[in-house]
């Protein structure tokens, strides 16, 4: 599936704070459907403090965040506007960097809770989902286990299935191969790399080259405050150093 021109993410001069220091000072962005946008930085800069703005996990101080046709604003009350938070999060999926799997339920519940408790899914046709997405990450075979007889790598890849159980539009990735052995990561990208295909859109934090030069469509660098000090787009890209904003101009 092509990239289109429309907007899916819309971040409108958006400021967060942590008591009196500013993670991020009026940044801007969008990101087209379809896009895979890869976020990159020192460690510091607020990238996933950014990633957990987008859902409204950190409600942030000023700016708007649009996903679809839902905007969160600077502000909001979580109660009053729990239905549009709730709306968000299930347009885009979260996988975070230490998995955050539900330790005492199975493999297949944890892919069905979601469906069965937000969607309304019936628990038949979400098992049945839930089965297909453990077979195309290769664990259908471990769908009774529970998350402590898994790896880390199989356990984020179950994050990734349970992630798109609840059928989104688009996913976050904070880091999604940090906590693993390099010889784990390379499933993970496998897997990153194969939901690509389906058009999904995906902002993945990493500081991983494979997810860069196999999966990406756009790269952006954050400076501090998530100021953008440098963007590349043209797969594959390349890891980091990318071109500064003024070298592009010159050239």
């Amino acid at each position: 599936m092509g990239l289109s021109n429309k907007n899916f993410i819309e971040v409108r001069g958006l400021w967060k704070r942590f008591a009196d220091h500013w993670v991020i000072k009026n940044l801007s962005l969008s990101i087209d459907e379809g896009e895979i946008v890869v976020i990159q930085g020192a460690s510091g800069v607020g990238k996933s403090t950014f990633l957990r703005c987008l859902t409204y996990l950190e409600p942030f101080d000023k700016g708007c965040v649009r996903v679809g046709p839902l905007a969160l604003e600077a502000g909001m009350d979580e109660n009053k506007h729990h239905q549009t938070i709730l709306g968000v999060r299930q347009q885009l999926g979260f996988v975070f960097q230490n998995f955050n799997l539900f330790p005492h339920l199975t493999v297949l519940e944890n892919l069905t809770i979601g469906p069965v408790r937000v969607l309304g899914q019936s628990n038949q046709k979400a098992k049945r989902e839930a089965a297909a997405l453990l077979k195309r990450v290769g664990l259908k075979h471990k769908a009774d286990e529970y998350p402590k007889s898994l790896s880390g790598g199989q356990q984020q890849r179950v994050a990734i299935a349970r992630a798109l159980a609840m059928r989104p539009k688009g996913v976050l990735f904070d880091e999604p191969t940090s906590s693993l052995d390099p010889a784990m990561k390379g499933e993970i990208v496998e897997v990153m790399e194969d939901f690509a295909q389906d058009g999904l859109t995906m902002v993945i934090v990493t500081h991983e080259p494979d997810v860069v030069e196999r999966v990406t469509t756009r790269a952006i660098e954050f400076g501090p405050n998530c100021s953008i000090i440098a963007e590349k787009t043209q797969p594959p890209i390349p890891a980091l150093p990318l071109e500064r904003p003024q070298e592009l101009v010159q050239k």
